[in-house]
């Protein structure tokens, strides 16, 4: 039997909090990630369309065991819908499929938001990721297939109108996971009977992550004109941010070394004192800063769930 194969790439770990432009997908925003740092392991956090632009979280090395955290966040997204037509994939990309000379006031919008606002029924769009029989619905959609998705509860926070302008209205909302802000766009248009796609889409928040943090692929391409491989990987890995960052949302403990060991070999660790947890179902634990696992609480114990050995 064969020695197993070396992994290809640098073993680092961290978050890159990309400015996605338009026309580029996540999927090759990823592989594009993931060549320029010349990662062994690279995911994203939430999916942006190619005709979105914004804030996608990539995980690098072990830190995609913490993508699932960063899905689960609230998320903030700035949109336009254009009034008149609906299209088939809800957005500017997709064939007109009703159209209507109707528009809306703004004061008939704004009567509207209080309905779209809380815990909402939406059915996902045509042309989505959603799987129907282990199949994506995208692919389906564009095979011509119209498919029956089922309609999902998803959470919005908070959904403002910030203007009209010419034919187009402007807003921002803060929500679950889940939520497509393409569907809105659709149920909008045809409860205020006028018909109505997403015009453009800019996602500016992944909770814990902040709006400043991100980081234009074009800032990081213009380091490929570093010709020293050292010095070009040194200027990118500066734009990484701690695995760790990804699981503020949980409790935390702070260990020694030689607990920050058994950890990593896979066995619990002992908690003393007063103010040790009593019990969680998740909480993360790390040693001089550096996250080591992410496990839960019981019994005076921490047992780990997932351990981090190249943070």
């Amino acid at each position: 039997m064969g020695k197993p194969r070396k992994p290809k790439g640098r073993p680092i770990s961290g978050w890159l909090i990309l400015d996605k432009p338009l026309d580029f997908g996540s999927t090759e925003a990823v592989s594009k990630i993931k060549w320029l740092f010349k990662a062994q392991k690279a995911g994203h956090a939430g999916t942006l369309d190619p005709l979105a632009s914004g804030m996608l979280p990539i995980a690098l090395g072990d830190a995609t065991k913490t993508v699932p955290y960063v899905m689960d966040g609230r998320k903030i997204y700035e949109f336009s819908i254009a009034w008149g037509e609906e299209r088939s994939t809800d957005d500017l990309e997709g064939q007109v499929v009703k159209s209507s000379d109707t528009r809306p006031s703004e004061e008939a919008i704004r009567a509207l938001l209080p309905k779209y606002t809380g815990v909402i029924s939406q059915v996902p769009p045509q042309f989505s990721a959603i799987k129907i029989a282990g199949e994506r619905a995208y692919d389906l959609a564009r095979e011509g297939e119209t498919v029956d998705i089922p309609a999902r509860e998803v959470e919005v926070f908070r959904l403002s109108l910030l203007g009209c302008t010419q034919g187009l209205a402007h807003f921002e909302i803060e929500c679950g996971k889940g939520t497509y802000v393409r569907s809105l766009a659709r149920d909008f248009g045809r409860e205020l009977g006028c018909y109505g796609h997403i015009a453009s889409l800019r996602r500016s928040f992944v909770a814990p992550f902040a709006e400043e943090q991100m980081v234009p692929l074009a800032s990081l391409v213009a380091l490929e004109k570093i010709e020293s491989d050292e010095e070009r990987l040194a200027a990118l890995d500066a734009f990484l941010i701690d695995t760790g960052e990804a699981l503020s949302s949980l409790p935390h403990i702070a260990i020694s070394d030689d607990q920050a060991h058994r950890l990593r070999m896979g066995n619990p660790i002992i908690l003393r004192g007063r103010d040790a947890p009593l019990a969680e179902p998740e909480a993360y634990a790390t040693a001089r800063g550096k996250l080591v696992a992410i496990g839960e609480i019981g019994e005076g114990e921490f047992r780990p769930k997932r351990v981090f050995v190249t943070d």
